[in-house]
């Protein structure tokens, strides 16, 4: 069997793990693994060189992965990323705090700012304190 071929079927390998198991990190390694055994197959470097091909490749990877998390995509499965902005309306308010509508679910809420919302207030969720939701009333 090809050298290049081992590189390309251990990166598949790889890529499929990913799918089961939780992380990202089978991802760089898979996709550094194919990307090396693609640049076996058109240069032929040597064992040494394609070590270093493969690091290289999982260190790009990473650092682009890196890059994007520090851009903000990874938000993806925060709670302000489904909430923050909806809008919703005041279902009660008493002494232990708010019960606040939005879509189809009640959530316990607290206003922003200390400010008073009565019952059937027009609220926005300005953030997510755990499983508390922050209100502002609409203007």
């Amino acid at each position: 069997m090809d050298i290049w071929l081992i590189w390309v079927l251990a990166g598949l390998l790889l890529l499929g793990a990913e799918l089961l198991l939780p992380g990202i990190f089978l991802l760089w390694a898979g996709l550094a693994s194919v990307g090396t055994g693609l640049a076996w197959l058109a240069l032929a470097p040597g064992f040494p060189a394609a070590v270093v091909i493969f690091v290289a490749l999982m260190a790009a990877g990473v650092a682009l992965g890196l890059r994007r998390r520090g851009a903000g995509a990874s938000s993806l499965n925060t709670p302000e990323a489904g909430l923050a902005g909806r809008e919703g309306r005041v279902l009660a308010a008493d002494e232990t705090g708010l019960r606040v509508r939005i879509g189809d679910s009640d959530w316990s809420a607290r206003p922003a700012a200390g400010a008073r919302l009565p019952a059937g207030t027009a609220v926005r969720v300005e953030a997510v304190e755990g499983t508390v939701l922050v209100v502002r009333a609409l203007d």
